[in-house]
């Protein structure tokens, strides 16, 4: 399913239409940042009231395109922490998690593309993953969270890597952006290359446990 307009003109610059919707966000955080972020594709595994805020955010951001991945079928249950599930049976009866939140979000950004990519995470190779920038999962065993770290780690592009849960009060967050680059200010105005490496999930014989 497809959200709509595309991001980004021309070799990747803004279009006016995008100058225009994301203006106030661009005098924060600037024009390369706003390129950046339109050219990122996004892959979400597992649709929670967790990461139904973090897909909403990167939309309303202008990400250059978001996939879910979810194929439980909607139940009442889901309404309670998902608020872009409507509630209306003859809206989501029947239908997956990934499906109605696609159409949901393609309403609060039509210029974002948003698709639905169907399957099970846990079967997730790495030419899948060729196609995004940056994994998030949720819901998922602690086997599938270390199958897709390492695959993420293996392909040749940089592809960022993070899961999430909570229950109840508690929260998990993992991240593991391989190799980080940042440039850091210094007293004076004088400026400062930082690099920052990340861990897997499985450091030499250290396995993070289940959530």
């Amino acid at each position: 399913m497809d959200g709509g307009g595309g991001a980004g003109g021309a070799e990747g610059e803004l279009t006016a239409q995008e100058t225009a919707l994301y203006d106030r966000q661009i005098r924060v955080w600037g024009v390369d940042a706003q390129k950046r972020l339109s050219k990122a594709h996004v892959l979400v595994c597992g649709m929670n009231g967790t990461t139904i805020e973090f897909c909403k955010n990167i939309v309303l951001a202008g990400v250059g395109s978001l996939s879910l991945m979810d194929d439980n079928v909607v139940t009442e249950e889901d309404l309670n922490a998902n608020f872009l599930i409507p509630p209306d049976e003859s809206i989501y009866g029947g239908r997956s998690r990934a499906q109605v939140c696609c159409e949901s979000l393609i309403d609060f950004n039509p210029m974002v593309r948003v698709f639905v990519e169907k399957g099970d995470p846990s079967l997730i190779d790495g030419e899948f993953l060729d196609k995004f920038d940056i994994v998030v999962l949720s819901r998922a065993s602690l086997k599938t969270k270390l199958l897709i770290n390492e695959n993420c780690r293996k392909r040749s592009k940089h592809i960022a890597f993070y899961t999430i849960d909570c229950k109840d009060s508690c929260g998990e967050i993992f991240v593991d952006l391989q190799k980080h680059s940042y440039v850091q200010k210094k007293p004076g105005g004088a400026t400062e290359q930082q690099e920052l490496t990340y861990s897997s999930l499985q450091v030499d014989d250290l396995v993070f446990s289940d959530f």
